[in-house]
């Protein structure tokens, strides 16, 4: 049994708006019209730009990320990775709609198997925000909505898989549902013997931090098996105070927060943005843990870093901050039994 603090913690963020964490994501920003307005950016230069982009791959920005943006400021670190550019519309070559293979992967509906020991459940495929260079931006998420008797498929498919020690809850966004949910999938999986962690892998907490809320924190809590919360944080300017408040609720309820972030031209593609973030999010109570080389997926190769450059940023790092500080910088190469880390060091010939 996992000992954490008792479940009657209590999540109170602060801030002039008591909107709920459903209220805030049903009031996202949804079309490139409103984006533009509410950060003063002239519609004449960058609308049509927009609107291709979001025919492709909609729009969607909460209220709490947008907040954060420098207003008149097209550049924003934040801003970039929201806002719909002419270039997605444009092909470019390797860059592809499944740049993993996941579609191959699927054990059962909404189950993916990669690797031996761990498990990928898509628990909805509804995120809080669409960042443009996501990598499953083409994924067939109506294909895999899990029906009463897929989830006990996916329960029976677990349960006939004794090598598999790890559950890992994603999407979409895993807390994009509702807690009553998440708690019946907690409960059901933590039963299963072999079982020894349950993974969540979120950005909620990051742009919509009163998503950690009591009924998150009761049935995290109440979890037996060890809760391991991965987010997703690419930028400093990205963890306010809101951010740390919660990150610091789900720290006392007993969840290892680790945290990755990707790689992006224009976003964090700069040693200092890098080592600003290791050390905000240490400062919050998060480890940083992946720097993923960009995956590519078509319809964001505007992002793309090279390998070379990536591992020249991460050398920087190496002699900025302590090395538990450094993320390691890797790969997920179609078909490895693992991440891939890449070789600071080599070179090609």
């Amino acid at each position: 049994m996992i000992q954490r603090t008792p479940a009657s913690i209590e999540a109170r963020l602060s801030g002039d708006d008591n909107r709920s964490w459903q209220q805030l994501l049903s009031d996202s920003i949804t079309s490139p019209q409103e984006l533009l307005a509410r950060l003063d950016l002239p519609a004449g230069k960058w609308l049509a730009g927009a609107e291709a982009g979001h025919q492709l791959f909609q729009i969607r920005v909460p209220e709490p990320f947008l907040a954060r943006m420098e207003k008149g400021n097209p550049a924003d670190p934040l801003l970039r990775q929201v806002l719909p550019l002419h270039a997605e519309v444009n092909t470019a070559e390797g860059f592809v709609v499944d740049p993993l293979h996941e579609d191959g992967a699927i054990q059962t509906t909404g189950l993916i198997r990669k690797y031996r020991s761990r498990a990928l459940l898509m628990v909805t495929g509804q995120c809080a925000i669409n960042c443009r260079y996501c990598f499953r931006r083409h994924f067939p998420y109506d294909e895999q909505r899990l029906s009463p008797a897929d989830r006990q498929r996916v329960l029976d498919s677990l349960m006939a898989s004794p090598e598999i020690n790890e559950v890992i809850f994603s999407g979409g966004d895993p807390l994009a549902v509702n807690d009553q949910l998440l708690s019946q999938w907690s409960s059901a999986i933590s039963s299963i013997p072999h079982i020894r962690r349950i993974r969540l892998h979120t950005r909620l907490p990051v742009v919509i931090p009163q998503r950690v809320c009591d009924a998150l924190l009761k049935w995290i809590s109440n979890t037996p098996v060890q809760v391991v919360m991965v987010l997703h944080i690419n930028h400093p300017a990205e963890i306010d105070q809101e951010t740390r408040r919660a990150l610091s609720y789900l720290h006392a309820a007993g969840v290892t927060l680790l945290n990755q972030s990707v790689i992006l031209r224009g976003v964090n593609d700069d040693a200092e943005v890098l080592e600003n973030l290791s050390e905000a999010l240490f400062d919050a109570g998060v480890m940083p843990y992946y720097l993923h080389a960009f995956d590519p997926v078509a319809g964001a190769h505007h992002f793309d870093v090279s390998d070379e450059e990536a591992k020249l940023l991460v050398q920087d790092l190496l002699s900025r901050l302590p090395g538990f500080l450094v993320p390691r910088l890797v790969r997920e190469v179609p078909g490895k039994p693992s991440k891939t880390p890449i070789d600071l060091f080599s070179t090609h010939p």
